[in-house]
């Protein structure tokens, strides 16, 4: 069978190889990849990964099984929902799932929603509320802007002038556009950061390694 990842990063890259070395897969292309892909065999294809609709109709053309879609703004954008209106297999969430990833206010919702233990936080559009909570909270302290700002977005502050100082970026002064319109302040917790992963089918999940 013949696939498509979606995405130009290394992530894209290592999941595109791995796919390639499957005895069941024929060829794997990546839209729009970069050129470091060809020497592992991978096929580029010339279309940004706004364009759903030419994603499309690529997959649709080339006998695509299922496509992967690697970037967070791609799922953001609702990508996987139009390849499943199109009848196609795309493997990812839709938007409304890949909220939990791109709207840290709504993970932290259903965290709570759910008794999923997380940091005492709060949710701020008022600079000077998230100014008033965060002299509140005291140092350490930790400033997220709501969306996605491509691993930026974060600021663990050892002071509460540095607390306010972020607060003041993402909010006045947009450093992060729409993504820092809401911000999330949360007590700072110490310990091992780790990655776990999951895949998902109904009431089926499949845990993979740590990272």
């Amino acid at each position: 069978m013949k696939l498509l990842v979606v995405g130009s990063g290394g992530r894209e890259h290592a999941i595109a190889k791995k796919l390639l070395e499957s005895k069941d897969v024929e060829k794997v292309f990546v839209a729009p990849g970069n050129d470091g892909m060809t020497l592992d065999g991978l096929e580029l294809v010339n279309i940004s990964i706004s364009e759903h609709s030419k994603l499309i109709e690529f997959a649709k053309a080339n006998d695509i099984a299922w496509t992967f879609i690697g970037p967070d703004d791609a799922l953001a954008a609702g990508i996987v929902d139009d390849f499943n209106q199109a009848g196609l297999k795309a493997f990812g969430p839709t938007r409304l799932a890949a909220e939990l990833e791109w709207s840290k206010d709504f993970a932290k919702e259903i965290m709570v929603k759910y008794g999923v233990p997380t940091a005492v936080y709060g949710t701020f559009s008022d600079f000077e509320e998230a100014k008033a909570y965060i002299e509140e909270k005291g140092a350490p302290i930790v400033v997220k802007a709501d969306g996605l700002a491509l691993g930026k977005g974060v600021v663990v502050a050892e002071t509460v002038e540095q607390a306010v100082e972020a607060a003041h970026e993402m909010l006045l002064d947009n450093k992060f556009g729409d993504s820092g319109a809401r911000v999330v302040i949360e007590e700072f917790l110490d310990g091992e950061e780790f990655s776990l992963f999951a895949f998902v089918n109904g009431d089926k999940f499949y845990i993979m390694p740590t990272a």
